[in-house]
């Protein structure tokens, strides 16, 4: 099987969990790393699929960088190869195919809870959890509308859109089920400013310092349970 190509585009923005679940799957990963000037690949057909990590610009910021991952996704979509985005990289994903990516009316910061439709698809994707509410790991300020033709699969009270899946092989997720202890600890240590800046506000969607690093381990991992069974649903479509 060709590699699922990982994109990361910042040093927080680390794939973390991503590549161990993969090969938990049986599937082989590359990382492309943009952080470190790496180009972005002309075509998708060297790899089986296609995966787009977070980080801290946006999708409305006009960096050429981002314009040929919008076209790669695009010629993914064309050619069948599944791609998958986490935070910023489902709002690349949504964008390319598409949809508006705009300001969410707040910050969601540290763990919040998910909750996954009750409907039977998105227990297909969740395995087993429809209706389920599902603590995850959040750092975003935008938030993207559906593609057309979208499913979604998961809101959350401050973000409605939170899971997506367009055309039964592309996946979406505002959160960043790929966190491990170390890249949390990381995010408070770089970005903890702005914890405490939305929690002065009164953010309700904010977790302090202290809790977003609690119980760092257990959480991760548990998270990191659901985020393989949503990646062994979407391994299905991979290219061979």
């Amino acid at each position: 099987m060709k590699p699922v190509a990982i994109f990361q585009h910042t040093e927080v923005g680390a794939p973390g969990a991503l590549p161990a679940v993969l090969e938990q799957l049986g599937i082989p990963s590359v990382v492309i790393p943009l952080v470190d000037g790496a180009p972005v690949p002309e075509s998708p057909s060297a790899y089986s699929g296609l995966v787009f990590m977070g980080g801290y610009m946006g999708v409305n910021d006009g960096l050429p960088w981002m314009e040929q991952e919008f076209q790669l996704i695009r010629e993914a979509d064309r050619q069948g190869i599944p791609v998958a985005g986490h935070c910023l990289g489902s709002q690349i994903l949504a964008h390319a195919l598409g949809a508006q990516v705009r300001r969410n009316p707040r910050r969601e910061i540290g763990w919040q809870r998910i909750k996954v439709a009750a409907v039977p698809y998105a227990a297909e994707w969740f395995g087993g959890d429809a209706g389920a509410e599902i603590p995850v790991f959040q750092w975003h300020g935008d938030t993207f509308e559906l593609p057309p033709g979208a499913v979604l699969l998961a809101s959350s009270a401050d973000c409605p859109h939170q899971v997506f899946v367009a055309r039964d092989r592309h996946l979406g997720m505002q959160c960043h089920l790929e966190m491990t202890p170390a890249l949390i600890e990381l995010s408070v240590e770089r970005n903890g400013h702005e914890i405490d800046r939305e929690l002065a506000a009164g953010n309700p969607a904010v977790s302090s310092r202290a809790e977003t690093l609690r119980d760092a381990d257990n959480r991760s991992a548990a998270m990191h349970a659901v985020m393989k069974r949503l990646y062994q649903r979407w391994s299905r479509k991979l290219a061979v």
